[in-house]
């Protein structure tokens, strides 16, 4: 069963009518919202997985679609920013997509020590960094230019690459890159 009988919500008046006070069928109407609760998170949690698959094992910078489509997925309906950096190897492969750090509606912490030390420890050739507004606008804030710059300045040292730092918003995005902002 995919979704609650038909029958049961048959009436469209039906929490205003005598019997939605009935306990076992406001029950039944409680199991029925958790159920599709829970099968909305599951197929939600099935795209994500389908689109991530279109960015493995193939150069991420060459798929460019394909990773907004799956960071516009993964993060744009989160209510926190969330801070996440993919690993790429010498072809631009993806290593690893790791969420570094959650914040605040309006700031997450990025320490570029710790990007260094991540980046060296998965042997990493280049990194792109992500990471969501809230607000839904996706317009780069002085703070999230000025990390970038450290972050980039940071990597150099150890020849690791920053190719990008997307910042995903409702429906659109920002490429700090394509900006000029790094």
């Amino acid at each position: 069963m995919l979704a609650a009988e038909p029958q049961r919500y048959a009436e469209s008046t039906l929490l205003t009518t005598p019997d939605a006070t009935d306990p076992e069928r406001r029950a039944t109407r409680d199991e029925d919202l958790r159920f599709t609760q829970v099968l909305l998170k599951a197929v939600h949690t099935l795209f994500q997985r389908v689109l991530k698959e279109q960015i493995k094992e193939r150069p991420v910078i060459g798929s460019w679609t394909a990773l907004i489509d799956y960071l516009q997925l993964a993060m744009q309906h989160e209510s926190a920013e969330h801070f996440r950096i993919l690993f790429l190897d010498r072809k631009n492969i993806l290593i690893r997509d790791e969420v570094q750090s959650r914040g605040t509606v309006d700031h997450t912490p990025l320490y570029p020590r710790e990007v260094v030390k991540r980046a060296l420890e998965l042997a990493a050739s280049a990194i792109i960094m992500v990471h969501n507004h809230p607000s839904g606008d996706p317009t780069p804030s002085p703070a999230d230019i000025e990390m970038t710059r450290q972050v980039v300045a940071a990597l150099s040292q150890v020849n690791v690459t920053v190719h990008d730092h997307i910042i995903v918003g409702k429906n659109r995005h920002t490429s700090l890159k394509s900006q000029r902002l790094m």
